[in-house]
């Protein structure tokens, strides 16, 4: 009957999220529903419920999730100074005389902006605003530009600073120590945001890569789906604008990223540096002012309140979910898989895999992760690879049709000679390419791995 109301209870939290109700309300308020029936019935004890004040004073004083307002700051005031609009503009200029050089373009100031705002949303509407109707003037195939636009526009969720990256390290930090725990070890490692991090980077760049990689190819093989723009048409590469297009934003990426890989500040010290580097930015490019930094200050809040009331909810949940004895079921679960610890990762994936189809990455990081994060890591995979693998699958959920958070916000700027099978035709090669990826970081797991230990020893 115990574990009969942890199923129920996952169970009926994910169809009120499919049916619309906000996140953190439903995390919460069906989580007490079941909390209440339990104690009714015997079934739930409502002593679990005395550690909620503990762990929302824990909240309040994580100084990990501080990076998340400084870097949504950020992501935001970067993209109120038209950061986007002069990189694209002088990338076109530089690769538009090649085949497919556009959608290159697009590519590498995606990859630019994801290293900067690291804001899916904002990022897939603004280079679809820029990008798409300039493409598909100069004759590009619509569905491999709608698909180009989408995926590089997921970049921000696995190139750091992401803010996937820094929920899902404080998640697995706390998920790492109770499974050393379980394990016997009193004095448990910490796994951190810095390590996600710098574990992610060569995936992202080469996640990156793979992308340019399949457009040269097409365009090689059917030029006619990417044809080249006549110098004439674009006007000359002026050198001094494109220096004042990037070289500022590889120095904020570079000042950010640089300091953790250097070990001179941690995640959230740098995020503080990121905010202040982007209104220096703004300051530099005329863009800064009253009206615009209020805007600012209120896309912040709001996206950080989000966050934050989910994070509560999912305490709630959380807790619930283990007085009904759901983790002890879950970890029963993977012990009777076939394959061990593998048939566990493997089903842990596609479950977050599907999950991503429904619920967005914020849900399943806080709702699914605590889960089955300190269930697998006490079978013995590596905390750093096993963060990374999960951001990558969580990345691929954005693209996949019919439900990818990514598809929706390019649909709202697509002109609609374009129909929504054409997007979806044309993500598909870059969602294999996504699962390539994650194929070969689990079959070379020094993909994700080499780089924090070669920063931090890890």
């Amino acid at each position: 009957m115990v574990e009969l109301m942890a199923i129920l209870l996952f169970v009926c939290i994910c169809a009120a999220l499919m049916a619309g109700y906000p996140v953190a309300f439903t995390l919460g308020g069906v989580s007490l529903l079941f909390a209440g029936i339990g104690i009714l019935t015997g079934t739930f004890d409502g002593g679990y419920l005395s550690a909620l004040p503990n762990r929302l004073f824990g909240i309040m004083n994580n100084q990990t999730m501080l990076a998340v307002p400084l870097f949504v700051f950020m992501g935001v005031m970067l993209e109120k100074s038209r950061v986007a609009e002069d990189l694209l503009e002088s990338m076109s200029r530089l690769f538009g005389t090649l085949r497919g050089g556009l959608a290159i373009s697009v590519c590498v100031v995606g990859a630019l902006l994801a290293a900067s705002t690291g804001i899916v949303g904002a990022t897939v509407v603004t280079m679809g605003l820029l990008a798409l109707p300039t493409m598909l003037r100069r004759g590009y195939d619509p569905a491999i530009s709608t698909g180009t636009l989408a995926a590089t526009g997921t970049l921000g969720q696995i190139i750091p600073p992401s803010i996937v990256l820094v929920l899902l390290g404080d998640v697995m930090s706390s998920a790492y120590q109770q499974a050393q725990l379980k394990m016997g070890i009193f004095s448990p490692k910490t796994v951190s945001v810095g390590d996600l991090f710098v574990g992610a980077l060569l995936p992202g760049l080469l996640l990156v890569g793979l992308y340019i990689v399949y457009i040269i190819t097409i365009a090689v093989f059917q030029p006619k789906k990417l044809p080249a723009l006549p110098q004439e048409e674009l006007g000359p590469i002026e050198w001094g604008k494109l220096s004042y297009a990037l070289v500022p934003p590889l120095l904020l990426i570079g000042a950010v990223l640089g300091s953790i890989l250097a070990g001179y500040a941690t995640p959230t010290e740098a995020a503080a540096l990121g905010a202040l580097g982007a209104m220096v930015l703004a300051l530099y490019k005329g863009k800064l002012n009253f009206t615009q930094l209020r805007q600012v200050a209120f896309g912040t809040t709001e996206i950080t309140a989000m966050v934050f009331m989910i994070l509560i909810g999912a305490s709630l949940f959380s807790l619930v979910f283990r007085g009904f004895g759901g983790e002890a079921m879950v970890e029963h679960v993977f012990d009777q898989l076939p394959g061990g610890v593998l048939g566990a990762f493997f089903l842990v994936m596609l479950v977050i895999f599907l999950l991503g189809f429904i619920l967005d990455f914020i849900e399943i990081i806080f709702v699914v992760v605590p889960i089955v994060g300190p269930v697998l890591l006490a079978m013995g995979l590596d905390p750093i690879w096993l963060g990374v693998m999960i951001a990558l699958n969580l990345q691929t959920s954005f693209l996949t049709p019919p439900f990818g958070f990514a598809l929706f916000y390019l649909r709202g700027v697509t002109p609609p000679s374009v129909p929504t099978s054409t997007i979806y035709k044309g993500v598909v090669p870059f969602i294999l390419l996504q699962i390539s990826l994650l194929v070969i970081a689990y079959l070379f797991p020094g993909l994700i791995t080499w780089l924090p230990e070669l920063v931090y020893g890890k």
